[in-house]
Order: structure tokens, then sequence, then C-alpha cells
């Protein structure tokens, strides 16, 4: 199903290590907007969709959000290494390296580990879609704000990629959703649900 390449969608190559800017790219990671639960949300939901379209672009933008995680981790990682032990405790760094070391971890930016209560797949198509199109700009907010935090060229550059994917992946939702209405009732596609009213849209 995957074909997976060893090089990072887009390239990540950090010069000067700062835990400070890890501490907060992390949350895109494993925070509540970031890009493990959005792989996970994808790549769940995909099975409840009766349109295979519509299932496509869940797949490939799950796909997708996995690649974006690994340049945040890419990221974290490059941000975190070689660090004394005196920058460790400098920079704050040293409550998430008494748990941690240097290794990533999924977790927000306000140090709360990944849950599942991020993500949701409800099985209504209608209800996902909207779901997932709120998850896109949730992620572009959370990269607008990484943007306003951090001013080395060498974080802005990949951080600016993975946003502008978050616009796409917002604007290829949007067409999911309006591919979805056209094929349901448009007078009644809020009160049936395709998965178990086999007339959905027929009527």
């Amino acid at each position: 199903m995957w074909q997976y390449e060893k090089k990072l969608q887009y390239p990540v190559n950090i010069k000067n290590p700062n835990p400070k800017y890890a501490k907060i790219i992390i949350s895109q990671y494993g925070g509540p907007d970031g890009e493990l639960g959005a792989s996970m949300r994808y790549l769940t939901q995909r099975y409840g969709m009766p349109y295979n379209e519509v299932k496509g672009t869940l797949t490939d933008i799950g796909t997708e959000e996995l690649a974006h995680m690994e340049m945040i981790c890419a990221m974290v990682y490059q941000l975190t290494r070689n660090l004394t032990p005196e920058q460790i405790k400098a920079s704050g760094f040293d409550t998430y390296f008494v748990d941690h070391t240097a290794s990533v971890y999924p977790m927000a930016a306000s140090a709360l580990p990944w849950r599942a209560e991020y993500i949701q797949s409800k099985g209504d198509i209608i209800a996902d879609l909207h779901e997932d199109m709120a998850a896109e700009q949730k992620a572009r907010v959370t990269y607008d704000n990484l943007l306003r935090l951090i001013d080395d060229p060498d974080i802005l550059d990949p951080l600016r990629f993975l946003r502008q994917r978050e616009i796409v992946h917002y604007q290829r939702f949007g067409e999911a959703l309006r591919l979805t209405t056209d094929k349901l009732n448009s007078k009644n596609f809020y009160a049936c649900n395709p998965n178990f009213d086999k007339n959905c849209g027929k009527q």
C-alpha cells in the first residue's frame, strides 16, 4: 500500500541546537492538533467511507501526515542533539530530559502526552469530513503560532512548508465534502448515514 522512501518529504537541516524551540515544536508531533493525531484520524476514518474517492483522499492525506510526523521528529532530534548538562538545565529542557533523555516522545508543548481522545472516527461521512477540515485549520493555526515564536531560518523553512500543506489538505477535504453532498440527497444529507441507510441519497 505504501512506498517508503528513505528521505524526508522536505529537507530538515538545523545547524544550531535549541531545546527551547524543541519543547514547542514537539506539540506538532504529539499535541492535540499534531501530525500523529492527524495520521491516526484519517487512516482510521477511511474504513467508514462509503465512496472510493473520499477513501482515497483520506488514505493519501493520512499517509502524508506520517511523513510530516517524521519531519517534526527530525526537527526535535536535531534541536536537542549533543546537549551538555549545563545547556539542558539552562534551557528548561531538564524536565523533559529526566523522563525521555533526548528521545522524541509524543507530547504537547504543555507536556501532556498524546492521547487517543484527540481524534474521532464517527462513522458518518459528513461528521468526519467536517472534523477533518477543522483539524487542518487548527494545525495551520498551530504552525502560525510557531512561526511567530521562532527566528531561526533553518527551522522556519520546513515549518512554512508544513503550514502550506495543511492548507492544501483543508482544500482537498472541502472537495471531498462537496463530492459527498453531490452524491447524497441535497435536501436531506444531514438526516441519513450512507454507511447504514442504504437508500440515503436515493429518495
